[in-house]
């Protein structure tokens, strides 16, 4: 089986309301996605998505990946899609670094080996658990009270966990909009506080000790590994890291020098799934809880997320990320596994499960064939 046709999308994917990123410091109104089609001379069709969040969060932007695209094309025409690892290989050969523009082409080639085989990539991932995987909100910064009142539309919903956004300059605010927030959760509640890199070595110390009676989790309280080490060492709460582990290296390094209780993976920051398992199995072997979440997207970057997320065992699995609420728009109606009662649970379908509607994506902005 070879790949012989790779089709790239580009599709704005507004949000429903406008999103403000810790402290307040970044806002986004709609996410630049790009959708991979794949297609091989057996008849197999993978699909695959790249949504990063937005332009300022990460080094990684939409048209990043369609420019990476038209770099590995040559490079991945020809190969055999089932073979994950040749193909991540060629990928970083061709192309070193830029671990964002290289998911979605992992993504679709993981569809395509499902439908080859016949299990879901959570099987091929080694075993899907017969439970889905709570859902996980994303609440933008703000005041306490309307903080709040996006947890509870999500409550409403039947989300059972949800990231808080703080992190700004204002350390007495951030304590107020913790307390206020700890002060409502419900029994059983999953909350994070992201932070999102925006906190100095300071002012991370001075909420986190402020608080620390409550037992939060928080994520990425600082810029960097060596920002989080030196956190950790004046501080007792939990902390997750998320925008600083990228790469392999970086997960053993957070689980050799005990950096962080809890990894969060984004799936198209570390490159995909063929990547992104491999720091499954080193949280595991440590004793480290995971999030596992899209950076981004729509109801096929959801997928690809759960899809991980149901291979982990329960204890070590926290929650899995859901943007496609956070959308006006919806590419593949009908399709594919939703949040439901505050759980995404995929199922034994082939490969990723859900595919677009075309006809919602319109003509392909490019296309490489042999």
């Amino acid at each position: 089986m070879k790949l012989c046709k790779i089709s790239v999308f580009h599709k704005q994917l507004p949000l429903k309301d406008p999103y403000w990123l810790s402290g307040g410091r970044l806002k986004f109104e709609t996410l630049d996605a790009t959708f991979v089609k794949l297609e091989t001379d057996a008849g197999l069709v993978g699909w695959g998505e790249g949504t990063p969040w937005g332009h300022t969060y990460v080094p990684a932007h939409g048209p990043g990946i369609r420019a990476g695209l038209e770099t590995l094309a040559a490079a991945l025409l020809g190969l055999d899609p089932r073979q994950l690892e040749t193909v991540e290989r060629a990928m970083d050969k061709t192309l070193p670094g830029h671990l964002y523009v290289k998911q979605p082409v992992d993504m679709a080639c993981w569809d395509i080996l499902g439908q080859a085989t016949d299990l879901s990539i959570s099987d091929l991932l080694g075993g899907r658990r017969s439970t889905g995987t709570p859902a996980a909100s994303s609440v933008s910064s703000g005041k306490p009270d309307y903080m709040m009142g996006i947890i509870e539309s999500y409550r409403e919903r039947g989300y059972v966990a949800h990231s808080a956004k703080v992190g700004g300059s204002d350390t007495s605010a951030d304590i107020e909009r913790i307390r206020h927030i700890e002060t409502n959760r419900k029994p059983g509640e999953i909350i994070l506080y992201d932070v999102n890199r925006a906190w100095t070595r300071r002012e991370a110390s001075l909420v986190m000790n402020a608080v620390a009676d409550l037992g939060v989790t928080f994520e990425q309280p600082g810029e960097t590994l060596d920002d989080i080490a030196q956190i950790r060492s004046v501080t007792t709460s939990p902390i997750s890291v998320d925008e600083s582990l990228v790469t392999l290296q970086d997960a053993t390094r957070i689980a050799r020098d005990g950096l962080a209780d809890v990894f969060g993976i984004k799936l198209n920051r570390v490159g995909g799934l063929t990547k992104a398992r491999r720091m499954r199995d080193v949280a595991i072997a440590h004793g480290i809880q995971m999030f596992i979440m899209a950076t981004g997207g729509s109801v096929m970057a959801d997928i690809e997320a759960a899809h991980l997320a149901q291979s982990i065992p329960d204890e070590f699995i926290q929650a899995c990320w859901s943007c496609q609420d956070m959308l006006s728009v919806d590419i593949a109606p009908g399709r594919g596994a939703r949040c439901e009662a505050g759980f995404i649970t995929v199922d034994d379908s082939p490969g990723l499960g859900v595919a677009p509607d075309e006809s919602l994506l319109g003509d392909p902005i490019a296309v490489y064939a042999v």
